[in-house]
Parts: C-alpha cells; sequence; structure tokens
C-alpha cells in the first residue's frame, strides 16, 4: 500500500508519518533522501534520527531513491521515505533531472515500486504550489518537478492526507476522504 502524505514546511507530516508507521507491523525501515552539506543541515538530520525507534533499518540515499526502496522492501513491512522534495532538489543539483517529464518518469517509478510490494510505503512530500511564482528559472523548474512528482505519486496511492498545522486531512482514499475515489 502506497500513502502519501503531503503538507507545508512544519506542518507535522514526519510525525504523522512516523506515527501512521509505527501502528502498522514491522519490521520498519526509514528512507532519507537528505544530503548534510551544512552544519544547520546535519543538526536536523541528528534531530530526526533521535526521533526514530533505534531498532528501525535506516538507508540514506539522496539519487536513486526507487532502487534504495526497493531494497528494502526485501526485508521490511513498513518504510518511511523522506521525502520527495528533497529527492527532486538532489536530481536537480547533480544535473541529472531535466525537467518534468524526467520527474514524472522517476516518480512513477518509485510509486510502482511501492504499489508493487507487499509492504506499506509512507511517502513525505512538501505542496510547493500554494506560495508565490518563484522569481528565477531553478526555482520555477524545481517547483514544476516536485509538483509533478507529487501528482504521479498521488494518483497511485491508496491515501492522500494533507497536513496543515499539525492537523491530517485525508484527501484520498481512508475514512473521512474529502475528495473520494
Amino acid at each position: 500500500m502506497l500513502i502519501l502524505v503531503t503538507g507545508g514546511c512544519r506542518s507535522g507530516k514526519s510525525g504523522y508519518a512516523m506515527e501512521r508507521a509505527l501502528a502498522l507491523p514491522g519490521p520498519w525501515g526509514f528512507l532519507a533522501t537528505a544530503q548534510a552539506f551544512d552544519d544547520e543541515m546535519r543538526a536536523r538530520i541528528r534531530k530526526h534520527k533521535a526521533g526514530r525507534p533505534a531498532h528501525w533499518g535506516l538507508v540514506e540515499e539522496p539519487v536513486e531513491v526507487p532502487a534504495a526502496l526497493a531494497g528494502m522492501l526485501r526485508e521490511t513491512r513498513t518504510v518511511v521515505v523522506d521525502c520527495v522534495t528533497l529527492w527532486m532538489s538532489n536530481l536537480l543539483c547533480a544535473e541529472e533531472l531535466l525537467g518534468e517529464d524526467e520527474a514524472a518518469r522517476r516518480a512513477g517509478d518509485l510509486a510502482a515500486c511501492a504499489r508493487d510490494a507487499a509492504a506499506t510505503v509512507i511517502v513525505i512530500t512538501n505542496e510547493v504550489g500554494s506560495g508565490i511564482v518563484p522569481e528565477n528559472a531553478l526555482a520555477r523548474r524545481f517547483r514544476d518537478c516536485a509538483g509533478r512528482a507529487n501528482q504521479v505519486i498521488a494518483r497511485e496511492a491508496r491515501e492522500v492526507v494533507l497536513l496543515t498545522s499539525g492537523i491530517p486531512l485525508v484527501i484520498k482514499g481512508g475514512k473521512g476522504t474529502v475528495h473520494g475515489e
């Protein structure tokens, strides 16, 4: 089963995803896409690690996320992927992601891997299209690629949950669907 958890920055996405995961069967795994390029990001990563149970498996993969997930799914029943937007940023910085079509293809690979697994995959992402139009081309390309990836994953997900101010709102699937199937 594929669950997409989305929302703005500091909306409570990671906490919600972890709670959902802990309510599901183990063994559990965490697939982190963040890279520690500076002290502030290293501190964020340490904080995230400290918030996870020690018995969880951890894979850190900034670029080849679908392949890393496929490997994890051989040994886990529940995986949290955090997050799609950092993954898209990593791809842009590595100059591997050329545009929306490639973002959609890679997101489709991730969704297919999760959809076909005998496990639950909870994917975290940021809602990037609710703000102003970025002033530079790279930022606009990031927004477009992340938005397109989010759409592809949401379309394949059994459930999509939007977090706002720490409150989850199921917008696809599950009990309490606002815009149902």
